[in-house]
């Protein structure tokens, strides 16, 4: 919190798994589901140079046009190199923004994360998910009354 407010730092996930852009879509797809992730932030070195989502994978493998059985798929996605379907025009935010203006990029670019840079370095991701937690925790009645009150 920074003066009462929420900022990105205290929500983001500080260890975010990361893809190489020479990496192969199995990979991405494999990290994605073990660790039950919707986006992965895609470095050259230390520097962020994209962003693969789930998404980006459901368009690559191509499975429901061509009824592809999960080998074939697997087969199909270990031809793709990460660097081909990342999102390169990557969106980002500093740690000490509030959550209300991460919220408000993510749904003006109609977007799910925002990898978190501090001095050009990824030092987190924040999601609409870990936005949502928030929320979920804003709403919860207290279950205690204020002293005085009955």
């Amino acid at each position: 919190m920074k003066n009462g407010v929420a900022t990105v730092r205290s929500l983001m996930a500080t260890q975010p798994v990361t893809l190489n852009a020479d990496d192969h879509l199995t990979l991405a797809s494999d990290l994605m589901n073990l660790g039950r992730v919707r986006h992965m932030p895609v470095m050259a070195g230390e520097r962020l140079v994209g962003l693969v989502s789930q998404r980006d994978l459901f368009r690559a493998a191509v499975s429901s046009v061509l009824n592809f059985r999960p080998a074939a798929e697997r087969e199909w996605l270990g031809k793709i190199r990460v660097a081909e379907i990342m999102t390169t025009q990557v969106v980002t935010v500093p740690p000490d923004c509030t959550v209300a203006e991460a919220v408000r990029l993510m749904l003006e670019r109609r977007i799910g994360c925002l990898p978190v840079l501090q001095s050009e370095r990824l030092i987190g991701l924040i999601s609409e998910t870990d936005c949502l937690r928030l929320l979920g925790q804003l709403l919860q009645p207290a279950t205690e009354s204020p002293p005085g009150a009955r």
